[in-house]
């Protein structure tokens, strides 16, 4: 049998500062995940569950060990364009729309517009988001952020889905809505695996599980075959007397084992799901996700058109005789004549205005320093002795240079 996912003895290990082994995320893994089943990968945090996603994807390369996904290595663009992944966390752009976001993840795969403007209106009905579409996904709420994140994994229908913490965030019908269309799309033949420590959601829709602790599988198999116990039983009947269940517990009784005898509960996520569904059936207005079961189209088509067209296309080539006759030399390309020149933007250049010469200023030469007068020492004197002020100096001669 062909796995999906299979690897060997996978092992990443975190190096310290000095190139010393310090953390063993992940040591020597050996997981078989058959083609059309939900796999689920459990574990509490930091056991290696995101780790072995980002080493199946090729985001992280392995210590040691290697992985084969659908046949092949997942760095391979043949094989990653058939792999969906949803994060943990949604990383959008947070500026664009829901619409917006999905087309560009559609770009992303090569997808032709048609078959983009199909698919984004499709995944949009199927997560609820078609009357909020318009709006920038930064303005949304976690759980909204996380049905995005979801249908963009979706946008190239993959054959191998990765789901890590998909509900996290989301309301419990979104949790039921998730569950549902991770059921749906096995029963299609898609191949899925799903990380999450939430345990009644592995529970409700996995085939098989597996269980990290400390970068090793510690139980590996079956749901069912896991949860069943070796000992005790249980009974569902439907509505019955109290004379009945007298006589029930009498017979058990007697066996000399305890007995316990309860009515039925309802789940609450049911009842949630019951009390908003008729709320819904009121037509109570709402700003948020709306509910909805619907599987996109595109998904629940056993072939697309493109592949069909794909196939006829190929058809109709190979059956064209090929006439070219296989030419002797290569033949070289013609050289493109080069640019010619702005003949006017030239002129001008060569005809702008000459700069104005200007005749150089001769650097100013500095005044000579005039004496100081003479101190007559007379009137300092006079004016110690408190003596008439004296009158005032005569200005003296100039000297004659001659």
């Amino acid at each position: 049998m062909q796995y999906a996912v299979e690897t060997f003895s996978l092992t990443k290990i975190f190096n310290d500062w000095w190139g010393r082994s310090k953390v063993f995320a992940v040591e020597d893994l050996h997981l078989k995940i058959r083609r059309n089943e939900v796999f689920g990968l459990l574990g509490p945090n930091g056991s290696g569950k995101t780790t072995t996603i980002k080493m199946l994807l090729g985001l992280l390369h392995p210590t040691r060990g290697r992985a084969v996904v659908l046949g092949g290595d997942s760095t391979s663009p043949k094989i990653s364009t058939r792999i969906g992944f949803c994060p943990e966390e949604s990383y959008l752009y947070r500026f664009l729309s829901a619409r917006e976001t999905l087309d560009f993840y559609g770009k992303l795969f090569s997808l032709p517009a048609e078959v983009r403007r199909m698919r984004t209106e499709s995944l949009l009905d199927m997560v609820g988001l078609r009357a909020v579409a318009n709006r920038p996904v930064g303005t949304y709420s976690k759980g909204m952020a996380r049905r995005i994140g979801l249908a963009q994994a979706l946008i190239n229908d993959p054959d191998l889905l990765i789901l890590d913490e998909p509900t996290t965030g989301l309301d419990p019908i979104g949790t039921r809505q998730i569950k549902d269309l991770i059921l749906k799309l096995a029963e299609r033949g898609k191949t899925i695996l799903l990380c999450s420590h939430l345990l009644a959601d592995v529970e409700d829709v996995c085939d098989r599980i597996a269980i990290l602790y400390g970068g090793k599988v510690r139980a590996e198999g079956k749901v069912d075959e896991l949860l069943r116990r070796s000992t005790g039983k249980q009974i569902n009947t439907g509505p019955i007397g109290d004379d009945t269940l007298a006589q029930i517990r009498r017979l058990i009784e007697s066996e000399d084992v305890e007995c316990e005898i309860t009515s039925p509960m309802d789940r609450l996520e049911a009842f949630f799901i019951r009390t908003v569904a008729e709320a819904q059936q009121q037509d109570q207005p709402t700003s948020g996700a709306v509910s909805t079961t619907r599987l996109g189209d595109f998904l629940t088509r056993s072939d697309t058109t493109e592949a069909v067209l794909d196939r006829l296309v190929d058809a109709s080539v190979d059956n064209v005789p090929d006439t070219t006759e296989p030419a002797t030399e290569p033949v070289a390309p013609a050289a493109s004549p080069p640019p010619k020149a702005d003949q006017d933007f030239l002129k001008r250049l060569t005809q702008a205005a000459k700069p104005v010469e200007t005749t150089p200023v001769a650097p100013v030469q500095p005044a000579e320093p005039t004496p100081p007068d003479e101190i007559d020492i007379h009137i300092l004197d006079r004016l110690a002795r408190g003596d008439e002020a004296p009158e005032p100096p005569q200005p003296r001669p100039e000297k004659n240079d001659a």
